[in-house]
């Protein structure tokens, strides 16, 4: 049996999490007609900037249009990766041109990394070796706020407590 990674609940604000509405979640992109068809539908200037994206608990991609929620494109369930994606079309095909884990709403770790390039791969998407733009999230253990960690530097912007070496941030605030 395959293992499908560790999934990440959302964890931002509650209000965005009420945005959420049955049938409102993301498209699933389970081809590469499928994204062809997604991408059609977008305003050119939509293109120009990265689209929030979810891999759902079934490994299928999910894309949504830009300043979207990620908690909205997941309709409000739990994901193995969302962040945020730029597309270029290269030689008549497209591809993946920078994904990052930038998600204040699930905060995945870079682990999740396997999810996506899964995803892409069953798609037929050509896509970068991994993150373009890797995000560190960890929540701080002495004031329970939610960091985002810059280079190494493992220190509560809040408190100035130490933050934990491991993801931590599912754990509750």
């Amino acid at each position: 049996m395959e293992t499908r990674g560790q999934s990440y609940r959302y964890v931002g604000p509650a209000e965005l999490k009420e945005l959420v509405r049955a049938g409102g979640e993301g498209r699933s992109i389970h081809s590469a007609a499928d994204f062809g068809e997604w991408v059609s539908e977008l305003p050119l200037d939509e293109l120009a900037e990265p689209s929030p994206f979810i891999v759902d608990g079934n490994g299928a991609l999910r894309l949504a249009p830009r300043r979207s929620e990620h908690v909205v494109c997941a309709g409000g369930g739990e994901v193995l990766s969302a962040g945020e994606m730029s597309f270029r079309e290269e030689s008549g095909w497209w591809v993946v041109e920078e994904v990052s884990n930038q998600s204040t709403g699930y905060c995945p770790d870079i682990s999740s990394w396997p999810a996506i390039s899964k995803a892409l791969d069953l798609i037929g998407i050509h896509r970068p070796p991994g993150f373009t733009h890797e995000v560190t999230f960890r929540r701080c253990h002495f004031c329970r706020e939610l960091n985002l960690v810059r280079g190494k530097d493992f220190v509560c912007v809040f408190c100035g407590e130490d933050l934990p070496l491991e993801w931590n941030v599912g754990e509750p605030g």
